[in-house]
């Protein structure tokens, strides 16, 4: 599986449900905080139009918001299971 980057917030709700869905199917991820680095919220914002969108997910060279978080899509975009 491809290398996955989550770029999040201490504050992001949608963050903690992101992770806790990865964790729970046995995905890897590497976390990125935003808040304590400047290049990371750079990227965000320049992938997602202007906008400090978290969590920003990124697979390879393909980025994708999940805010509001929507399991199904993640789902989708990471070709995992919907239930562990």
């Amino acid at each position: 599986m491809s290398e996955i980057i989550l770029y999040t917030t201490a504050w992001c709700s949608d963050c903690r449900r992101a992770k806790r869905f990865l964790r729970e199917r046995g995905v890897p991820y590497r976390e990125v905080n935003i808040d304590e680095n400047v290049e990371a919220e750079e990227l965000v914002l320049r992938v997602n139009g202007g906008r400090r969108k978290v969590p920003t997910i990124q697979v390879d060279d393909r980025y994708f918001a999940c805010s509001p978080f929507d399991p199904y899509r993640l789902s989708e975009e990471l070709k995992i299971p919907l239930n562990p």
